[in-house]
């Protein structure tokens, strides 16, 4: 008597999979810890060692499902270190057709089924169509029910080329037969780190404490359990192409921060920075993780004030009308800025990344006072980074003179003055953009100041307490 597989499809309101798992015949040998390496661009290159038996003198298909969904079956590289000179991949395919209701009912069309709906009718007949309603011809006619009126399916076996998930297909050569190691290396998508930044400002808000995390974000639709882990800092080139598979977005998990200690190596690799955690990790699918790896207490800091008015800078041409930019008002940006190098308290580079800036309360709670993002920053550079606009200190930047030279000249005037509602003096670094034509001279000014690039200039001044700083220019434009 020949023995049927039967496979039931349960439908709740819809033609959806619930708990629905098929078990594929397959050769699929779990790996050992394998090594991560991921990089700032989504992707991580994976490697692993498997054992696998494989037939003496004869060609023998391997299966092996527990892989990444994002993979990228172009970059695989499949490699026996038992016998590498005599083993080799005949062929290679990546499935992921992947296995549901629909595709499952559209592969039965004229085939026999049975359907139980929620009433406990049965009906059994041939498969005309599962667009929509269901179409089903008995042995007395044609019978159409809804979706929502069905309970389960009854199919007789699983239709060929549908899987439960994404598989990776070869065909291996092998002169020896029996158990081999065989390594595997391939890149996936899906993976993603950056650094996260937090900083803690002091009192005399002149020194700073800085711990960062390295945060790990794995998409890719695999768990890699005890894997020795590595993460490239810097932008490696890529040539993008299309991908003919994403795995469905699932919810995302809160991150898991590995606290025990900052137990990562850095140093440099290639024209990047790489950072390795000295213990095995498991690095779970849709899980962000978080790696402390930057210490530092006490590093120098100062703060700056920088008002911009007017940001319109040089867009070539001349622009010869009074009107452009008469009057305007606005608060100074605030910077906070410190130095990375051997000679600073903090002698590291720092991956790109968000940095959260707080400061203690007078009942010793830290509040956030602002947030900035970085790049990739190599040691004995300078950080700047802009936190907010300062509340308690307004400038106003008024043209007060404007006077045609000629058809290839003109000069015009401005006021600038910033006010300190403050409690203590402010330095304030005024920005001015001399925007009118290429060639241009300062011909006259209250304050000295300091050139920038072609066509900025600074003036640097001290507000007092409770009062103003009036600073005026005139500028000379020719063309």
């Amino acid at each position: 008597m020949k023995r049927r597989m039967i496979v039931s499809l349960l439908l709740i309101t819809s033609v959806a999979l619930t708990g629905f798992v098929i078990h594929l015949p397959r050769i699929n040998a779990a790996p050992q810890a394998p090594q991560v390496t991921v990089y700032n661009s989504n992707i991580a290159l994976v490697k692993e060692i498997r054992t696998i038996d494989l037939k003496g003198g004869e060609t023998t298909a391997v299966r092996i499902t527990d892989v990444p969904a994002l993979i990228d079956p172009t970059s695989l590289h499949f490699r026996s270190l038992t016998d590498p000179e005599h083993t080799a991949v005949v062929e290679q395919n990546f499935e992921y057709d992947l296995v549901n209701t629909l595709k499952i009912l559209r592969k039965y069309v004229d085939r026999e089924v049975r359907i139980t709906t929620q009433d406990g009718n049965v009906y059994t007949g041939t498969l005309l169509s599962a667009q929509g309603d269901v179409v089903l011809k008995e042995k007395d006619g044609i019978t159409i029910l809804k979706q929502d009126q069905i309970e389960k399916f009854q199919l007789e076996d699983l239709p060929e080329g549908l899987i439960t998930r994404p598989t990776l297909e070869w065909v291996v050569k092998a002169q020896k037969g029996g158990e081999h190691q065989v390594e595997l290396a391939y890149l996936t998508e899906g993976m993603n780190w950056h650094a996260n930044y937090v900083v803690h400002l002091g009192q005399d808000e002149k020194h700073l404490d800085l711990n960062g995390w390295i945060t790990l974000d794995n998409r890719s639709g695999k768990t890699y359990k005890q894997a020795t882990l590595k993460l490239v800092a810097g932008d490696i080139a890529r040539v993008r192409k299309p991908r003919a598979y994403r795995a469905p977005e699932e919810k995302t998990l809160m991150p898991t921060p590995e606290t025990d200690e900052a137990a990562v190596e850095e140093r440099k690799f290639f024209e990047y920075h790489l950072y390795q955690v000295k213990e095995p990790v498991t690095i779970r699918n849709n899980q962000t993780k978080q790696i402390e790896f930057i210490t530092a207490s006490d590093v120098p800091a100062k703060k700056e004030y920088i008002l911009r008015l007017f940001p319109m800078g040089y867009q070539g041409g001349v622009l010869a009308e009074p009107e452009i930019s008469t009057k305007v008002k606005g608060n100074p940006d605030i910077f906070i800025s410190f130095q990375t190098g051997p000679d600073q308290a903090l002698n590291q580079p720092l991956p790109a990344g968000v940095v959260r800036l707080y400061k203690e309360d007078v009942d010793g709670a830290p509040l956030l006072i602002g947030e900035a993002r970085i790049a990739h920053t190599p040691v004995g550079e300078t950080v700047r980074l802009r936190v907010g606009r300062a509340f308690d200190v307004v400038g106003e930047r008024v043209q007060t003179d404007f006077t045609k030279l000629g058809p290839r000249a003109l000069e015009e005037s401005y006021k600038i003055t910033v006010r300190n509602h403050k409690e203590e003096p402010v330095n304030v670094r005024v920005v001015e953009n001399l925007f009118r034509a290429a060639e241009w001279e300062i011909v006259k000014a209250s304050h000295d100041y300091t050139q920038g690039d072609a066509h900025t200039i600074y003036f640097d001044v001290s507000v007092p307490a409770d009062g103003e700083e009036v600073i005026t220019y005139t500028v000379r434009y020719r063309w």
